[in-house]
């Protein structure tokens, strides 16, 4: 009973962060948009300023809020009866509408700087920015080629999994990184009169922003490293978790990012040797439903 109550507490921490970090998330969206219609020039694609106002709200929209809901999808726990193949393709789906939504708000920024003759590439808001956009297509691509497609061997699945967790979140925390730098650069460049440094309303508007986006990134990371909100493995959650038993990460992901740190009570029942033998049956589970 104590057990059960414990699983109902962690899964109520659960919830109220899921909340909390969409929350925050759909805040800093509205903020964005708050930020281009009532301040500046709205939004249009016609070479303006107006162009430019794309940038920051697919960034957030896309890159930081749509990135960050597919990095914890497979954490939902009303998501764990789905076949995993199911959340693979909703993973992938929402990296790929941010990966979408990043690209157009790079054209935008590059087709407002050649209307206006301003030089591209120079800041080191771009260059990271740039860096960030290369290495999520080739995390997305590598994603799509290892673990969605049926073709690649376990032992490479297994292999490349860490990579792919360590990759994403760094990227992630990169984004959210370039972001911060690029809504300073946007304020001490568009803040005239009067300055940045006098604290003016839109100022204090973006200031709030940035620290949404601080918030929203931590909750994530925090949601994303906790080894016990892992997804159970489908095909043999019951033989390996004793009735009662936290659902302690057991599947291919979980079981290399946090072998170290993982709770070696719900751990109890299974040999180092069943184990593995439960991942390849995992796996290959997997694999055959595709």
């Amino acid at each position: 009973a104590r057990h059960g109550a414990r699983k109902m507490e962690d899964y109520g921490r659960f919830l109220a962060l899921l909340a909390s970090s969409l929350l925050v998330g759909f805040v800093s969206v509205i903020l964005s948009l708050v930020w281009v219609f009532h301040y500046r020039e709205g939004l249009s694609w016609d070479g303006s300023p107006a162009e430019f106002n794309w940038h920051p709200v697919l960034i957030i929209t896309g890159f930081v809020f749509i990135q960050g809901i597919a990095i914890i999808v497979y954490r939902l726990p009303w998501t764990w009866k789905c076949s995993k193949l199911l959340m693979k393709f909703i993973h992938a789906g929402l990296n790929t509408i941010a990966m979408i939504l990043a690209i157009v708000s790079m054209v935008a920024v590059f087709d407002f700087h050649n209307a206006k003759n301003i030089p591209n590439m120079y800041s080191l808001h771009s260059w990271i920015g740039l860096t960030a956009v290369i290495f999520y297509s080739l995390q997305l691509f590598l994603g799509f080629a290892v673990f969605l497609l049926p073709f690649a061997p376990v032992r490479l699945r297994v292999a490349l999994m860490p990579i792919h967790v360590y990759s994403g979140l760094t990227i992630f925390a990169t984004v959210i990184a370039t972001a911060l730098m690029g809504i300073t650069e946007k304020l001490i460049f568009a803040l005239k009169n009067p300055t940045y440094s006098a604290s003016p309303p839109e100022a204090i508007l973006v200031n709030c922003l940035g620290l949404l986006l601080v918030i929203f990134g931590s909750l994530i990371l925090w949601m994303a490293s906790r080894p016990h909100w892992k997804r159970p493995p489908a095909e043999n959650a019951k033989i390996l978790r004793p009735v009662g038993a936290t659902t302690e990460g057991t599947e291919v992901e979980s079981t290399m990012t946090n072998s170290s740190n993982a709770d070696k009570s719900d751990l109890r029942s299974n040999t180092e040797a069943a184990r593995k033998q439960n991942i390849k049956f995992d796996e290959a589970g997997q694999r055959s439903t595709m």
